[in-house]
């Protein structure tokens, strides 16, 4: 394998003007596809198969020109000092009418006649529904929206617009720009040349064009979040400029040498590149395996972030040497004055990462035990987490969604942002009015946790009974209505909606008739038991398709199963922290947070995922110089200070460029970006240098030569891929020796 790449690299290297142009010609053709078939995104978490769900579909059925899953607008006007709303009902009516179009679902009440008044009287608010979901709302629709806005402002009301209807795709450049800035400066620091510096950002930049073109492009035919081109963009540019760093960095050292550059950058892609490819693979076989799920827009983000790795591993393998064959020995040279350039590949020189590892190598136990201990600590956290799709709660402080929010908060309790449907089926009762009165009953003795509770029928006159009466003869659907006191992500209402449906649990053998617990709560709450049942199936194939694959890289079965160990450990510490960030609130204004807030639902799945893809790259990088090593003759504990020593400085430079692109999109505005790219930080933060960099090489200094044992059968059974690339280093003999690097092509 190491011989295929080299002549990979090689090629690459002679025949870069055609290399170049068909990157170029890609890169340009998807942003085509994305200019003239892109379509938008839709945030809409649903899964078929759900109490929740099953209920919108119902509603659907019997009334097919409602939507119940489409957007919705929340219009919140409050009335100057000493005024009411009663007395701008007029205003409010009139700027009310502005909000017409023709998505609009169903005739728009005011506060006052649709009783949505606070006990003071001077906040009320309309609920506009619409027939489509956010991602289909016209610009007409948005401006009718901005346009009631307007009017009442106009006359004197203070107004903000909540719901989805309005929310904006979130958008992340000044996050790449963040993680492109802090990923600059450390490529210079540890190339010491603006040119070699340069490469990386340039090849991950166009790697990250090319598939967020490519992602955009999709939409036009597939429904995707908007989570997915932001995950997309976050991962491709996280590991492409991971991996060419690793080439690079092998590159220069051979160029130095005094092999000829074409021959450098073969045995570059030759070696860095074999480990390239399978950290990749493993990255890929994380994200991709989140189809195993069944959950439809975890597959999309997997199956596209996927995507993005897989051009970031190409992009690395052969735009990369491309770009060195037209710089030439320039990224030799231009070092930074004041900074120290060592090779980390010459052993003579005593590099911070030797003497960290001899360090370690020598207080092997307490350094096993005392890493361990404190990401146990910091894992604390997780046994308290809760799940709950983020809301209006969790906008930036001043924004149109918080103010409508906690204008409804403050006045008319938290749970009125997150009304529970109750949809009641009577098309197989004996007796339909009967079983519309027992869930009334019902849901009527449940106390605890609610404020208020709406039946469908709110008047005992006859004339309302007999339309009543006559609407469930037709279509078999009756709707109640309950106010939670608590919020929409809050325990307590997670645990009344259990609780509602516990007491209606009876309902078909009492009377036929079926009732099903739904709104955006509610599917919250179906989404979340989803994803805790599937997470282990998840955690198994994954890990065990990994397994696999470092089986073959390490020959080995301890290796493996360690880097899986380990992992755990930075998985319990990326979702600890951010359990402690985002519910307790510890320090969350670091991240321009100022409310707490339920993790993320699709986090602890997606985080894990992502997480051990790139754990398992570090794992590849540092772990593959330590056998290469021991291959080569070197003592078990020495070749793990030698392979360590030959690595630490990329992969510290490696983690430290992965930390500050994802934290460039921890400090955005969208909490689901954010959460995603704060725990995905501190993850890669506690994976690089807690797991990787202090307690793996404690537990391969303890083991000794017993870390690579592998049984011979298994031996003789997996064949050899040579990422050492020792017969690599047969076939080109040694270096010449260092020397002005030979120019292309002598």
């Amino acid at each position: 394998m190491a011989w295929q790449l080299f002549r990979l690299g090689r090629w690459s290297f002679i025949h870069r003007r055609i290399v170049t142009v068909v990157w170029i010609a890609l890169l340009a053709l998807a942003g085509a596809g994305s200019v003239t078939l892109a379509g938008q995104t839709n945030d809409n978490f649903t899964l078929p198969g759900l109490e929740s769900t099953e209920a919108f579909d119902l509603i659907e059925q019997r009334a097919p020109d409602s939507n119940p899953e489409g957007a919705t607008a929340r219009i919140v006007f409050e009335a100057p000092e000493g005024e009411t709303i009663k007395d701008n009902q007029e205003a409010i009516t009139k700027a009310l009418a502005a909000v017409v179009t023709e998505d609009v679902q169903q005739p728009v009440a005011d506060p006052v006649t649709a009783g949505t008044v606070s006990q003071d009287g001077r906040v009320g608010y309309a609920t506009v529904t619409y027939t489509v979901i956010p991602a289909e709302l016209s610009d007409a629709d948005k401006d009718a929206l901005t346009e009631v806005k307007t009017l009442a402002e106009d006359a004197g009301l203070r107004a903000a617009i909540g719901g989805d209807a309005m929310d904006a795709v979130p958008h992340a450049g000044t996050a790449e720009v963040i993680g492109i800035g802090i990923a600059f400066v450390v490529l210079l620091i540890t190339f010491g040349s603006l040119v070699a510096a340069g490469m990386p950002l340039l090849t991950a930049v166009i790697g990250v064009g090319i598939g967020y073109a490519g992602i955009s492009t999709l939409t036009g035919f597939v429904d995707l979040s908007s989570v997915t081109p932001a995950l997309g963009s976050m991962l491709g540019l996280a590991v492409g400029i991971d991996y060419a760093l690793f080439i690079m960095s092998r590159y220069q050292h051979e160029a130095r040498t005094g092999r000829p550059l074409a021959d450098a950058a073969g045995a570059a892609v030759g070696t860095a590149g074999s480990a390239v490819i399978f950290a990749g693979l493993t990255v890929i076989i994380a994200l991709a395996g989140l189809s195993i799920t069944g959950i439809a827009f975890l597959t999309q983000m997997g199956l596209a972030a996927a995507a993005m790795v897989a051009v970031a591993v190409l992009i690395a393998l052969t735009l990369l040497p491309a770009l060195l064959g037209f710089a030439g020995t320039r990224v030799l040279k231009g070092g930074i004055k004041g900074l120290k350039q060592l090779d980390p590949e010459d052993d003579s020189q005593r590099t911070m990462g030797r003497r960290w590892v001899e360090a370690v190598s020598r207080f092997r136990w307490p350094a096993l035990i005392g890493g361990v201990a404190i990401a146990a600590v910091i894992s604390i956290p997780v046994a308290s987490m809760e799940l709950a799709i983020p809301d209006d709660a969790t906008s930036p402080s001043g924004s149109d969604n918080r103010v409508a929010y906690d204008l409804i908060t403050d006045n008319f309790g938290a749970g009125a942002n997150g009304p529970l449907v109750i949809v009641v089926d009577t098309a197989n009762a004996a007796d339909k009015m009967a079983a519309v009165q027992s869930v009334q009953q019902t849901l009527g003795g449940i106390q605890d946790d609610v404020a208020a509770l709406i039946p469908p029928l709110t008047t005992d006159t006859k004339e309302a009974q007999a339309a009543f009466q006559q609407q469930l003869e037709q279509v078999n659907l009756a709707n109640f209505t309950i106010i939670p006191k608590s919020g929409p992500s809050d325990a307590e209402t997670k645990e009344l909606v259990n609780t509602i449906r516990d007491s209606l649990a009876g309902l078909p053998d009492e009377t036929g008739a079926r009732a099903m617990v739904t709104g955006q709560t509610a599917v919250g709450v179906d989404i979340s038991e989803k994803l805790a049942d599937v997470f282990p199936l998840y955690l198994v194939v994954v890990v065990g398709l990994a397994f696999i694959l470092l089986v073959l890289v390490f020959r080995s079965i301890l290796v493996p199963l360690k880097a899986a160990l380990g992992f755990l450990l930075s998985v319990g510490v990326a979702i600890g922290s951010v359990v402690a960030v985002f519910q307790w609130g510890w320090l969350n204004e670091l991240v321009g947070l100022d409310v707490t807030t339920p993790v993320l639902f699709i986090l602890p799945l997606l985080l894990t995922g992502v997480l051990f893809g790139l754990a398992m790259d570090y794992e590849v990088f540092l772990v593959t110089r330590m056998r290469e090593a021991y291959v080569h003759g070197t003592e078990a504990r020495q070749a793990v200070i030698d392979g360590f020593a030959h690595s630490a400085r990329v992969v510290t430079a490696a983690a430290i460029i992965m930390f500050g692109v994802f934290a460039g999109f921890a400090l955005g505005d969208d909490v689901m970006i954010k959460t995603i790219g704060f725990g995905l930080a501190v993850g890669v933060i506690a994976d690089a240098f807690l797991v990787r960099m202090l307690i793996v090489p404690a537990v391969m200094a303890i083991i000794g030569k017993g870390i690579w044992w592998l049984p011979k059968w298994l031996d003789r059974a997996l064949p050899n891929l040579d990422i050492e690339g020792e017969a690599l280093t047969e076939k080109l003999g040694p270096a010449p020796g260092p020397k002005e690097p030979v120019a292309v092509g002598k």
